[in-house]
């Protein structure tokens, strides 16, 4: 059983989540559980990838959602990491970031640049989301430790009420952050 790589403490991610924990609100834990997830899960699929953009991704991949109260979240997460980039004198980061939560729900493989990190961030929220159901070749026992370490604390169920919710306002566009 791998333990090691699971995650327990990463100062960029904690960083950004503790500054909006206001918009979190009681979905807080949830979410900075799902970050470390993905996070610990992107690095198991990309051993070499780098800690600090996978950091940043974490954070801001689904922010959006609540600090602006949509489920079309992907423009305003996008914005918000571009600003923590451009702020933080890292913006040589910002398209591959920016591409990474843009595409981290395609359903296809993304292709277009094989070296950044979008397409194992992509399969690592995939596994999050399905709770290890897909496991992209991982080991169930290391989902189960990710798991043992950051519970969905309601993480989960507050996806399901968000997808009714926007089912029931936007029928013919329920889930606006999947893409081909």
């Amino acid at each position: 059983m791998i333990t090691t790589l699971v995650l327990t403490e990463i100062a960029e991610l904690d960083d950004v989540l503790d500054a909006h924990a206001p918009a979190l609100g009681g979905d807080f834990a949830g979410y900075r559980n799902h970050a470390y997830r993905v996070m610990t899960l992107c690095l198991a699929l990309s051993p070499s990838g780098d800690r600090k953009k996978i950091a940043l991704a974490a954070a801001y991949h689904d922010l959006g959602i609540w600090t602006a109260a949509t489920f079309d979240y992907i423009p305003p997460s996008v914005d918000l990491a571009r600003a923590h980039l451009t702020a933080s004198d890292q913006s040589r980061w910002a398209a591959e970031i920016e591409a990474t939560i843009r595409e981290h729900h395609k359903l296809t493989r993304y292709r277009p640049n094989p070296d950044w990190l979008v397409e194992p961030f992509r399969k690592a929220d995939l596994i999050d989301v399905s709770r290890g159901l897909v496991t992209f070749g991982l080991s169930r026992g290391l989902i189960k430790d990710v798991y043992a370490q950051w519970p969905s604390a309601g993480f989960h169920k507050r996806l399901v009420q968000l997808s009714l919710s926007r089912l029931v306002t936007h029928p013919f566009s329920p889930l606006p952050m999947v893409r081909l």
